[in-house]
């Protein structure tokens, strides 16, 4: 058994400040289309929610950066953060076929100014 942990925290301003500046070709770049749809559809709190997914990507990829090929493209899209049917989010790695995963569990939390993200993940 081994396990991988990441963390990571971001300025909620520097990812509102990409997305005005360079718009859809920063979105499609980091997030996947159905995450876009979720952080379009929360209001007010659409750059926290931006924010807060772009420090999961930076964790999960902390975590598992040692089992992907040299040359894996698209890593930020392969990376993509859902919520499960209570709300809890949840990581979806399908794109990058890791093998031998026991567990993963994922920890969101924002405020006005930061968000921060924490990733555990267990290899059989």
């Amino acid at each position: 058994m081994e396990i991988k942990t990441g963390i990571d925290i971001i300025e909620v301003k520097r990812i509102q400040e990409a997305i005005e500046r360079q718009g859809e070709k920063f979105l499609s770049r980091i997030y996947t289309q159905k995450e876009i749809e979720y952080c379009n559809n929360t209001g007010k709190m659409q750059y926290q929610h931006y924010a807060v997914r772009f420090a999961a990507k930076e964790a999960v990829f902390k975590a598992i950066s040692s089992k992907l090929p040299k040359e894996t493209e698209d890593i930020w899209t392969k990376i993509e953060v859902q919520n499960d049917s209570k709300h809890k989010p949840i990581v979806n790695l399908e794109g990058l076929n890791l093998v031998d995963i026991e567990s993963m569990d994922l920890s969101l939390s924002h405020i006005a100014e930061y968000a921060v993200a924490s990733f555990n993940i267990i290899f059989k």
